[in-house]
C-alpha cells in the first residue's frame, strides 16, 4: 500500500484513501489483455510497476501509440470513460505489472470534488502530445535504421535489459512498417556493431 501512496502523493490524502478503498490492485501477468478495441471503459488504469503497451490495429497489423509506465495512467481509456463511448485502443502488459483498477463510475464525483485528480490526466494529455510531436519528427527527418536503433534502445530502457526478446514482425507492427524492412536494417545495424540478434533475442550492444 506504500508504494500506491507514494504514486498518488501529489492527491489529497482522503481521496487517496478512497481510491484504496474503492479500487481494486491486481497482479497482471506479462502478455496479459485489459483492454480491447470497442470495448466499454469500466476500470481506469494507474500503473504501480511494471509496462503497459497502448496500440491500435489496423488491417490486422498492429501499431503502437504508447506506453504507461509507473506512475501513468492511460489518457485514451480516460477520455473513453468520460464520454461513456467504445475505446478506440487495445492495452496488453509488457511485463509483470501490478496496477490500480479505478471504476469509471466515481471518475465525475471525484474530479468535482478533487480538481487535484485533474493533473494526473493533464500531465498524460501534454505527455502523450509530445511524444506524437515525437514520432512525427522521426517519421519525417529520420532514416529506418536510426528510428529501429532508437525504438530498440527505449524498449531495453523501459525494462531495464538490454537484451529483449521480440520478433521482427512485432517490431514492424510497433513502427508501422513491413517484416521485410525490419529484417534487413536489423541485418545492417548487426554488420554496424550496434545489435546482436540470435534466436529471437535482440541485445543492444552500444
Amino acid at each position: 500500500m506504500e508504494i500506491v501512496k507514494t504514486i498518488l502523493s501529489f492527491l489529497k490524502p482522503e481521496l487517496v484513501e478512497l481510491i484504496l478503498k474503492e479500487s481494486n490492485i491486481q497482479e497482471v501477468p506479462k502478455g496479459t489483455e485489459i483492454l480491447r478495441e470497442e470495448q466499454y471503459v469500466k476500470v481506469l488504469p494507474i500503473v504501480v510497476e511494471g509496462l503497459v503497451k497502448v496500440y491500435s490495429r489496423f488491417d490486422e497489423k498492429e501499431l503502437l501509440l504508447y506506453y504507461i509506465e509507473p506512475s501513468q495512467s492511460c489518457v485514451m481509456s480516460f477520455y473513453a470513460a468520460l464520454k461513456n463511448t467504445p475505446s478506440k485502443v487495445f492495452a496488453q502488459t509488457e511485463k509483470d505489472s501490478k496496477i490500480i483498477l479505478i471504476p469509471v463510475s466515481y471518475l465525475p464525483t471525484w474530479l468535482r470534488e478533487y480538481p487535484g485528480l485533474n493533473e494526473l490526466f493533464y500531465e498524460q494529455f501534454n505527455l502523450r502530445y509530445t511524444e506524437l510531436l515525437d514520432t512525427i519528427s522521426h517519421l519525417l527527418l529520420d532514416k529506418m535504421d536510426k528510428r529501429l536503433y532508437e525504438h530498440l534502445k527505449r524498449k531495453t530502457e523501459l525494462i531495464n535489459n538490454k537484451s529483449i526478446k521480440i520478433s521482427h514482425s512485432q517490431l514492424a507492427n510497433e513502427l508501422g512498417t513491413a517484416r521485410e524492412v525490419v529484417s534487413r536494417v536489423m541485418k545492417k545495424l548487426e554488420i554496424d556493431g550496434k545489435v546482436n540478434q540470435k534466436a529471437g533475442v535482440i541485445k543492444i550492444i552500444e
